[in-house]
């Protein structure tokens, strides 16, 4: 049995010593961060040996004879994190996957595009697990629900250990961690733990290729354009940013996108499907049933009358166009279903767009004041026949075409952290 003895001291436990004048008595250090989970100061070292010891609680369970093990299929892209994935992942999340119990199968990508194909051919599994970034969700999500039988494989769960250069669903996942090593196995252990939240997915289909998935959104204007050339300037340091905003201006000003926008309305959500299947009825009471069935004549259906869509139509001329789900800023019990779309105005000065550009390099989806929002639940981006450029798809560009814009409410389920579910469930009370 591994026995771990942590003599480093924790920030958080000297401060509650020094307030109230007494330690934790009769209780080792390694106990209490295992049951209150807050030790921020620890080394790199230590935190995975601390991992390690939480995991042997799921490892030395004792199954029944009749339950299968549990396959998680695991899909990293080695060249993440500007190829440091490969080892973040060997040294932090795969002893925790191993010891878990699982029986783990690790498929490495080795080109772009790979993990869609990849995801055609893969046979039934427990869960899913992505190990990369942005792009590589993505190519994960849009390989599942290409597939023909995606209606069963859209319902495993799929857990996302972060180990990108841009890993924007992890802030929705996870809690803030304070260094990556901890945040990376804070990421496993979550997906170990079973619990999960239901996130919305945007499929994306233009006029030529077949759809893609997104579970972030779409960007398409100046800011993605200047935030896609920031490493082009890495020799100017922290100026690298407001450089690569600043020669953007020097094209063309004004900057106007100039498209046309057919969106629909929101729709009301329908309530939750169980979790769990109703229990089979008895022999007799389906016996009862066919009965029933068979001497009563069957009613002729009245059809319905199909309500034409609603569409709402405007011409737009903006710096950028951008179409999000609600992932970032979930609310669990919301009763409508919609994505949002940000249309920023392009009639600011080229020191606001450069100061604004900051901004949006942390937060890519930033809606900032003066730009109008709208709700929608499926929209049309039509755009003029000379239009160029690039568009983004939760982070990996595309040629910029005419697009089609749908909501697929609560389509995937995504392991989390429960502290973080529980914030999403007290926020929405």
């Amino acid at each position: 049995m591994l026995f771990l003895c942590i003599r480093v001291p924790c920030k958080v436990c000297c401060r509650v010593k020094h307030k109230h004048g007494q330690g934790y008595q009769n209780v080792s250090h390694t106990q209490k961060s295992l049951e209150e989970d807050h030790c921020w100061g620890l080394p790199a070292h230590l935190g995975r040996k601390l991992a390690v010891w939480k995991t042997l609680v799921f490892g030395n369970q004792i199954l029944p004879s009749s339950m299968q093990i549990k396959k998680a299929t695991v899909f990293l892209n080695p060249a993440a994190c500007k190829g440091k994935a490969r080892s973040l992942f060997e040294k932090n999340a795969a002893p925790i996957l191993h010891l878990s119990g699982l029986d783990v199968t690790v498929v490495k990508t080795d080109y772009e595009g790979q993990a869609k194909k990849l995801l055609e051919l893969m046979e039934n599994t427990d869960m899913i697990i992505v190990a990369g970034g942005d792009g590589t969700l993505q190519e994960v999500i849009t390989g599942l629900l290409r597939r023909v039988d995606e209606a069963a494989f859209s319902k495993i769960p799929i857990g996302f250990i972060p180990l990108g250069k841009t890993s924007t669903l992890s802030h929705t996942l996870y809690p803030e961690s304070a260094n990556q090593v901890q945040h990376i196995t804070d990421a496993t252990l979550s997906i170990l733990k079973g619990e999960t939240i239901p996130l919305d997915v945007l499929q994306i289909k233009g006029n030529k290729d077949q759809p893609v998935f997104a579970v972030t959104g779409l960007r398409w204007g100046s800011y993605r354009d200047a935030g896609a050339k920031v490493s082009k300037y890495w020799y100017l340091g922290p100026l690298k940013i407001k450089a690569a905003h600043f020669f953007n201006t020097l094209k063309e000003w004004p900057q106007k996108h100039l498209a046309s926008l057919s969106y629909l309305d929101p729709t009301p959500r329908p309530p939750e499907e169980p979790e769990q299947k109703t229990p089979r009825p008895p022999l007799y009471i389906r016996l009862y049933k066919r009965l029933a069935h068979y001497w009563t004549p069957v009613p002729k259906e009245i059809p319905k009358e199909v309500t034409p869509e609603a569409w709402r139509e405007m011409q737009l001329s903006a710096i950028e166009f951008s179409v999000t789900t609600q992932n970032r800023h979930l609310d669990l019990k919301r009763t409508e279903d919609f994505m949002n779309i940000c249309i920023e105005p392009d009639s600011i000065s080229k020191g606001e767009y450069i100061k604004r550009g900051s901004q949006k390099m942390e937060d890519p989806h930033l809606c900032p004041e003066g730009s109008q929002c709208l709700q929608a639940s499926r929209c049309i981006l039509q755009l003029p026949e000379d239009t160029e450029g690039f568009l983004a798809v939760d982070s990996e560009e595309y040629e910029v075409m005419p697009v089609e814009v749908k909501l697929l409410p609560r389509k995937l389920r995504f392991f989390c952290d429960a502290r973080k579910k529980e914030q999403m469930l007290q926020g929405a009370s």
